[in-house]
C-alpha cells in the first residue's frame, strides 16, 4: 500500500484533471486535516476507498448497491420539501457510486467510533454499531420511509433544532462575502439562474465550505426577493473517488441518480446541472453538527435513524432481499470489528499526515 501522502498527491492530481481546484482552499483543507481525527476522516474518502478492500476484506465482500460512499454521522441535515415541511436525512452524495452496501455502514459506524472517542457522542462503541445495524435492517424490511419532521419524530426535531441557523446571522455571513471577480463557469451560472425566480438579477460570490469537497469551486448567487434574501449555490462535482481507488475508467457522476431512486422526500431546490450540483442555501437547510445537539438526547435512537436513512438510499438499488440474506450470514459483531479495523488504519494515516511517524 502506498503512503498516505503519496495517495493524497495522486488523488488530487487525478481530481485536478476533472475539475478546477482552488489552491487556497486546498491548503486550508490540508491544515484542518491535521487538527483532529474526525475531520481527517471526513476529508479523506479517497483513502478510505483505497484501504477498504484490504483492511476490511471480509466486510467488503458483499452485494453492491448505489451507495453514498462518504457517509458519516455529520453527513445528515435538514431541508424543506415541496410542501414546506422540514425533512431530515443524508444531504451529500458527492461520492455516490456502485459499491458494496457494507461500505456505508462501516464508514458510518467508524465515524461514530471517532465521535465517541472525542466525546461528541456518549454511547458505547458496540451499542452504536448495534443501533445503526438495527435501524438499517428495519428500514430494509419495512420498505423505508423518509424522515419528515412535521408532527412526527418530535424527538428528532428537538435534537436537530439547535442546528437550524439564526436567520439574521446566516444572512449577515452570506451577504458579507465579496463579489467574485473572475469568470464563473457557464454551467454553474446557468444552474443558479434556473433555481432563481424567473428574471432575477443576482450577484455572485465564492463560498468556502465542506471538508471532503473543500478545494472545489463553490459559487453562490444572492438576491433580494419579495422583501427578503435568497441564495443558490453551485458546487463543482467530479466522479467518485471510488473510481480512482479501484482504477475504473467509468467517470459517471451519480449524484442525481441516487437522489432519484432513493426512498426520499426531496428538496425541490437540488438538481444536477452538468458537473455542478445546485441547491438552495437557507437557515433551515443545514448539516447537523454534533456539538450543537442538546446535552439530553437519545443517541441510540439517533443512530438507529441514521441506519434507517442509509437503508432509504440503498432500497433504490432493488437488492433488499440479497442484503438481508447477507446480513443473516454475518457474525453479530461484524460491523463493530470492521469499523475498529478501519479506524486503526485511518489513525495511522493521520499520524503520518501530522508527521508523528
Amino acid at each position: 500500500m502506498i503512503s498516505f501522502r503519496k495517495a493524497t498527491a495522486d488523488y488530487e492530481e487525478w481530481l485536478g484533471r476533472q475539475i478546477r481546484l482552488v489552491p487556497e482552499d486546498l491548503k486550508r483543507k490540508h491544515a484542518v486535516m491535521r487538527e483532529a481525527l474526525f475531520p481527517f476522516l471526513r476529508a479523506t474518502f479517497y483513502r478510505w476507498a483505497q484501504l477498504w478492500p484490504e483492511v476490511a476484506a471480509e466486510a467488503a465482500n458483499a452485494p453492491e448497491v448505489l451507495a453514498i460512499g462518504d457517509l458519516h454521522v455529520e453527513n445528515f441535515g435538514t431541508w424543506r420539501d415541496a410542501e414546506g415541511r422540514l425533512v431530515w436525512g443524508i444531504n451529500d452524495f458527492d461520492e455516490a457510486c456502485r459499491m458494496p452496501y457494507t461500505i456505508d455502514l462501516v464508514r458510518l459506524a467508524a465515524s461514530a467510533h471517532l465521535a465517541i472517542d472525542s466525546d461528541h457522542l456518549r454511547i458505547a462503541h458496540d451499542d452504536a454499531c448495534a443501533a445503526i445495524l438495527d435501524g438499517y435492517r428495519a428500514g430494509l424490511e419495512s420498505g423505508g420511509q423518509p424522515w419528515v419532521l412535521a408532527g412526527k419524530h418530535d424527538w428528532l426535531r428537538d435534537m436537530v433544532g439547535p442546528n437550524l441557523r439564526d436567520p439574521r446571522m446566516f444572512w449577515q455571513k452570506l451577504t458579507s462575502l465579496p463579489d467574485f471577480e473572475g469568470a464563473i463557469p457557464r454551467p454553474a451560472r446557468r444552474g443558479i439562474e434556473k433555481l432563481m425566480p424567473r428574471g432575477s438579477a443576482f450577484r455572485t460570490t465564492h463560498r468556502i465550505a465542506g471538508m471532503g469537497s473543500l478545494g472545489r469551486q463553490r459559487f453562490v448567487g444572492l438576491t433580494e426577493y419579495k422583501g427578503g434574501m435568497i441564495a443558490r449555490e453551485a458546487k463543482a462535482l467530479a466522479s467518485s473517488a471510488w473510481h480512482w481507488a479501484s482504477g475504473q475508467k467509468d467517470k459517471e457522476i451519480r449524484y442525481q441518480k441516487i437522489l432519484n431512486i432513493s426512498v426520499r422526500d426531496p428538496d425541490p431546490f437540488v438538481r444536477l446541472e452538468g458537473n455542478w450540483i445546485v441547491r438552495r442555501l437557507a437557515p433551515d437547510c443545514s448539516k447537523i453538527n454534533l456539538e450543537l445537539f442538546p446535552k439530553q438526547r437519545d443517541e441510540q435512537k439517533l443512530l438507529h435513524a441514521m441506519g434507517w436513512e442509509t437503508a432509504n438510499c440503498h432500497l433504490g438499488s432493488g437488492r433488499a432481499k440479497q442484503i438481508l440474506k447477507d446480513l443473516t450470514q454475518r457474525k453479530p459483531s461484524w460491523l463493530h470489528s470492521a469499523a475498529t479495523l478501519m479506524c486503526t488504519a485511518i489513525g495511522s494515516d493521520w499520524k503520518a499526515w501530522r508527521g508523528k511517524v
